[in-house]
């Protein structure tokens, strides 16, 4: 039981790591849009993402599936890049009724980039270990735990400037995005594999 603790404060530091602020820039962006009246979706944004990391770890614990680092660190930023711009053509375009599959799909795919993109750490973590879906599973239990913490403070941030600051959601959504756009771009610059 103390080895699936170890797995669980693995999962939150790997999200809460400011020096990995990839993790952080992308649940921004995703989560922009959405007020405490739409946490269900949410919250099933965060599990798609922590499903979709669990399963390119298998896929890569197993060997199922090998992918190049190269193109996994240029992915990450551009997952984040075009939620912050969907973000903003889906406020520009004044949508009423936002539906959240390009998020989902974006966030799946963002949870599998980054989830090979982290596989090797993690091969090398439990490498010599023969029960390998403990791990994983205490993993997936700190990663989700850790998107609940972004998610909640960027909602109560969203709760705090357009309620308290009266800031209209609209201009929220848009401004917020622009700064993590303005953030990642240096990291699309660095990782570009060309």
């Amino acid at each position: 039981m103390q080895e699936f603790w170890f797995y669980i404060k693995l999962g939150l530091q790997h999200v809460l790591d400011i020096n990995a602020y990839d993790h952080i820039l992308f649940l921004t962006a995703m989560a922009l849009p959405f007020t405490f009246k739409s946490w269900k979706n949410v919250l099933w944004l965060a599990t798609v993402f922590t499903v979709t990391h669990c399963l390119a770890l298998v896929f890569s614990v197993y060997e199922i599936m090998v992918v190049d680092a190269t193109w996994i660190e240029f992915l990450i930023p551009v997952t984040i890049l075009a939620t912050a711009l969907f973000n903003i053509v889906d406020v520009l375009l004044l949508k009423e009724n936002r539906t959240i599959w390009f998020h989902m799909l974006a966030t799946g795919f963002f949870g599998l980039v980054h989830g090979f993109g982290f596989s090797n750490y993690f091969k090398m973590m439990i490498m010599g270990e023969e029960d390998k879906l403990a791990p994983l599973l205490g993993f997936a239990g700190g990663i989700e735990l850790s998107q609940v913490v972004i998610v909640l403070l960027v909602l109560v941030l969203a709760f705090v400037v357009q309620t308290l600051m009266n800031v209209k959601q609209r201009v929220f959504i848009l401004v917020g995005s622009i700064v993590v756009i303005l953030i990642i771009l240096p990291l699309l610059y660095e990782t570009f594999p060309f």
